[in-house]
């Protein structure tokens, strides 16, 4: 039985092999590996069963069976014995010398044999040697070099010793393999082999030579992908695998050197960037030894490119390359018997360039600046040689010109040496250089602080900020002259530019010396504040309360200096919220500012955050209280602190100081908040004894005041992290829904819709969260029905659908249609309208990530993906005067949707688009046109099909009463010439008329958006675009 179930496998083997070679059935080397795979046949029944085609005469017929066998070990390699490996290693190496049809199977043979784990040893050595005498490599189609290359590669990975073994041999075989490749996908594996040769160690004897001639042949890499390469080679990938083999030994630097100061005299520049970043790459492995010959000419091609290139890309490889180069020699260790060629060739540069800085308006002055700090930024070595020659040198330089524009010149050089010494850390007591010249330097610093030019004051604030980083190089009393010319800069100048740029500079510095500024910037500021002077008009007086305030927030970078800031800040804001004039709303919201950005400040810092948060949030509350309470007695007294705009400039003053807590002290904080709301508990708050009780949420018109704060309860609780549990919340969520429904204040009834939706967001999952929503749901949809408060009832379903939408809560859809059906409606239908910006945009208070919210990854595409086919059935199923309600909503969406997903979609909705440009509503009209610029420059192909409609549009609402669309308009039509020119050239002449029209409108920004977009198109269709 078992000896016929044999005799059957071996005739349905040998049918098989018939098959395949005969019958040209390439299907069958599939089933025969399958049943050498389940024991069907051994591979020397497969071999006995190849026996008729292998011993024929006719080359074709020995290749299909060799094609064969190749095919089925290449799929069973892992199955084979040591002792089969042998025999068929004998005999592929055998085969080499067969008909040149034959060996491309023969080498996909000797490819399965190299991945057999039990190959026997020496067998590697046999096989590459059989292949370096056999194979006429390069002679062979693609594919079987690649084969060869694969090989040597899997040897290489699995049988290195062996392959050391061959010494020299196996390096000049491999070169005689590679010599003259020319694809490059075998290129690539070539370059591999190569650097693993040289990273591995292995004998390259008399060859070194041969083996740099045969790579570097292809530098520099002269290669463009064919179209529609599947194989996806660019380019870049042979210059990076090229570089790695020619930097990656010493050995190859006589011969690369020269190479590579031949390609930087190339008038390619392609060549010399790629000789410069490969000089780069080599000198990060090169010593002394190595350059030493070729210094001169290497500093003589790189001056001479940094000195006369064109060329920014050029320039700064140069300027890499020397850095490089400075930094290989400072690296040699030194002996006593060699010469140290850093100095020396640091010398050749300065005696080359150091004479060009004394000529600050020629145009030498900066190359040579350039490659003076190139070489000095190497190492601490090369920067104290350098900056010991050429500091003093532009210390008097600066002394002997006068001129504002070139002492610029001068400072700015000696400010990018500056930069090198901070890049060293402190000034060192034995680095002399900068230490002796510390009296000058601080002197030509400061004397540019007083400077009438501007531009040279502004260099001088950023010398002064690099030597105030320099820890031991300023004294005590230059110290005290920095915090004072700060001072004088950020408070008395004229020109914005100096004062902003202090008061960075004071930022900056104030966290390396706090008692300095704590003990004399400070109280300067805080007397500023308090002073009254009468020659003063309030128009002066109130812009040097706005700078002192801005000194106040810049200077508060350390926590020493928070603590004695913050207080400043809050007695200023207690000042000047008593006032009842005009611009004191405006002086509160100054101080809410400083008081933001001294929150953004401390928030990385916790010690600094918790200060802040318990010192200003109880004082902002016991303020807004107290004016609540007293506008419910005497009107006039505290009245700007409850103006909206006073009020939106306090939120993100709590919501800053609120983010960062950590959630243990931000569960102490919520304690006392909530209750001041809900309970009217005061006693936290500084100065609490108020003239009545704090109910906001209680009903009666005198308690409108006190209502409108609500806005700061959501900056607090809005702005807390997810883990921190809000005491009576649920009564809270139920307060705050009757407030946004029933109050007839808008302000009052949106900010506590978007305290409700703050909370609802974060509020964990279950039958509590369910409940509110329904609660949420009945006051809704009655409210929007019928009555008095139908846009206060649309608001909270704008914001509550926004706090779903964003976290994917399955009610959102339910309460998008709800939206999208008040499209229709005429009185509510714009609301809804503008409505769905607001639901894709980013929403500044609450509601983002930034506050700890729910926001789910895509949740736009999801909007759009569910709501936009909605939108597009409703305009077109809608009667004409809620037509504009559709495109308006249609419009908000596609506006705020990422655009590579919006170009997907253009084919479908470019026509509602170019309807919606024919609206007569403003906002369709900036929405779309907004949407419309970014989509002609990605999606130009598609856009070109509607060109005539675009242009037509486009021209017509250049003309808008309005600036905002007259200038979007205008940024399309320029944004028209990323169109195919052909497509555009008739339009030519008729959109350059239309465009001479805005060139005179009365407004600047119009004016210059005409000008840009004019002249793109009198270049349309010139040579060279």
């Amino acid at each position: 039985m078992a000896a016929a179930e044999a005799q059957a496998g071996v005739e349905a083997l040998a049918a098989s092999v018939q098959d395949f070679v005969t019958g040209q059935q390439d299907g069958r080397a599939a089933e025969v590996a399958a049943g050498l795979k389940d024991g069907s046949w051994t591979v020397l029944q497969v071999v006995e069963a190849l026996g008729f085609c292998l011993e024929n005469t006719d080359p074709r017929m020995r290749g299909r069976g060799m094609q064969l066998l190749s095919q089925v070990l290449l799929q069973c390699y892992s199955l084979l014995q040591e002792k089969e490996v042998l025999h068929l290693v004998l005999f592929y190496e055998n085969r080499l010398q067969d008909h040149h049809l034959v060996i491309p199977s023969v080498l996909q043979g000797l490819r399965a044999l190299s991945m057999c784990e039990v190959l026997p040893p020496g067998l590697a050595v046999s096989v590459l040697k059989a292949i370096f005498q056999e194979v006429h490599v390069q002679s062979l189609l693609q594919l079987d070099r690649h084969t060869v290359y694969s090989i040597i590669t899997n040897f290489m990975s699995t049988r290195e010793e062996e392959l050391k073994g061959l010494g020299a041999d196996f390096t000049f075989g491999f070169i005689q393999v590679m010599d003259g490749e020319k694809d490059p996908r075998s290129l690539l594996v070539a370059f591999q082999i190569v650097r693993d040769l040289i990273a591995k160690n292995y004998a390259l004897g008399p060859f070194v030579e041969e083996l740099f001639e045969v790579t570097s042949c292809y530098f520099p890499i002269d290669f463009t992908p064919p179209p529609n390469d599947p194989h996806g080679i660019q380019r870049e990938d042979l210059i990076l695998s090229l570089r790695a083999v020619l930097a990656s030994t010493p050995q190859f630097a006589e011969f690369l050197l020269p190479l590579l100061i031949e390609k930087m005299d190339s008038d390619l520049q392609s060549a010399k960037l790629d000789a410069l970043q490969t000089l780069t790459a080599c000198c990060a492995i090169y010593g002394q030894k190595e350059l030493q010959e070729f210094l001169p000419s290497l500093w003589s091609s790189l001056r001479r490119e940094v000195f006369q290139t064109a060329s920014e890309k050029v320039e700064a490889e140069s300027l890499a390359a020397l850095h490089a180069l400075s930094a290989c020699l400072s690296r040699s260790v030194l002996s006593s018997d060699t010469e140290d060629l850093l100095d020396s060739f640091l010398s050749s540069i300065l005696q080359d360039c150091r004479h060009h800085l004394c000529e600050p308006d020629m145009k030498l002055v900066w190359p040579s600046a350039k490659l003076l700090q190139a070489a000095a930024g190497a190492s601490l070595r090369a920067c104290h040689h350098i900056t010991r020659s050429v500091l003093p040198l532009l210390l008097e330089q600066y002394t002997k010109h006068p001129q504002s524009s070139q002492r610029r010149t001068i400072l700015e050089m000696l400010l990018g040496f500056l930069e090198l010494q901070q890049k060293w850390g402190h000034v060192e007591e034995e680095d002399s250089t900068l230490l002796s010249l510390q009296a000058p330097v601080c002197s030509v610093v400061f004397s540019a602080l007083t400077d009438p030019s501007v531009q040279l004051q502004l260099v001088g604030i950023r010398a002064l900020t690099v030597l105030g980083s320099l820890q031991g190089f300023l004294s005590p009393s230059d110290l005290e002259l920095v915090v004072d010319h700060l001072i004088r800069l950020a408070l008395c100048e004229e020109d914005s530019q100096s004062s902003e740029a202090a008061m960075e500079a004071v930022g900056s510095l104030a966290p390396i010396y706090p008692k300095v500024f704590s003990g004399r910037m400070v109280p300067r500021l805080e007397e500023e504040l308090q002073s009254e002077r009468e020659e003063e008009s309030s128009r002066d007086r109130r812009s040097l309360q706005q700078r002192c305030l801005q000194a106040l927030a810049a200077v508060s970078t350390h926590t020493s200096i928070v603590r004695e800031t913050v207080p400043v800040l809050l007695q200023h804001l207690r000042k000047v919220q008593k006032g009842s004039e005009a611009g004191s709303a405006q002086d509160v919201i100054s101080v809410c500012q400083s008081l933001h950005r001294v929150a953004l400040q401390c928030q990385q810092d916790a010690e600094s955050c918790w200060f802040y948060h318990q010192t200003v949030v109880p004082c902002l509350l016991a303020m807004a209280v107290q004016a609540a309470m007293q506008e419910s007695t005497h009107p006039p007294v505290g009245k700007v602190l409850l103006q909206e705009e006073v009020l939106a400039a306090m939120v993100p003053v709590i919501s800053a100081a609120t983010t960062h807590l950590s959630p243990e002290l931000a569960a102490q904080s919520v304690s006392h908040v909530v209750p001041l709301f809900l309970n009217g508990e005061v006693s936290f708050l500084p100065q609490n004894s108020f003239p009545c009780s704090f109910q906001p949420f209680q009903d009666g018109e005198c308690l409108e005041a006190q209502r409108r704060l609500v806005a700061l309860l959501m900056a607090f609780v809005c702005s807390l992290p997810h883990n921190v549990a809000i005491p009576q919340q649920e009564w809270l969520l139920r307060e705050l829904l009757a407030l946004s429904c029933s109050c007839n204040c808008p302000f009052t009834a949106t900010t506590a819709a978007k305290c409700f939706a703050g909370l609802v967001n974060k509020h964990p999952a279950g039958q509590q969260l369910d409940e509110i929503l329904q609660l949420a749901v009945n006051r809704i949809e009655p409210g929007l029905a019928e009555g008095p408060h139908r846009m206060q009832a649309l608001t909270l379903l704008l914001w509550v659908t926004k706090a779903l939408v964003l976290r994917y809560h399955p009610l959102s859809s339910h309460l998008t249609d709800k939206l999208l059906g008040l499209l229709s409606d005429t009185e509510l239908g714009p609301a809804a309208a503008d409505g769905f910006s607001l639901l894709m945009a980013e929403s500044p208070d609450v509601l983002h990530r930034g506050c700890h919210a729910d926001v789910r990854i895509m949740f736009r595409q999801r909007f759009f993906t569910d709501n936009v086919p909605k939108l597009v059935q409703g305009f077109h199923g809608a009667g004409p005067d809620v037509k504009a309600n559709y495109l308006k909503g249609l419009s908000h969406v596609l506006n705020h949707l990422p655009k590579p997903v919006l170009v997907t979609e253009l084919p479908t909705l470019l026509s509602l688009l170019l309807e919606a440009l024919s609206c007569s509503d403003r906002v369709v009209q900036l929405s779309t046109l907004s949407c419309l610029q970014p989509l002609l420059l990605e999606a130009p192909q598609i856009m070109s099909l509607h060109v005539d409609t675009l242009v037509t549009k486009f021209l017509s609402l250049t003309s808008s009463p309005t600036m905002a669309v007259r200038i979007a308009a205008l940024r399309c039509a320029h944004a028209l010439t990323s169109l195919p020119t052909i497509v555009l050239l008739p339009y030519k002449a008729r959109v350059i008329r239309a465009l001479a029209k805005p060139l005179d409108d009365k407004k600047r920004l119009v004016r210059k958006e005409a000008v840009a977009a004019r002249g793109e198109w009198f270049l349309l269709g010139s040579p060279g675009r």
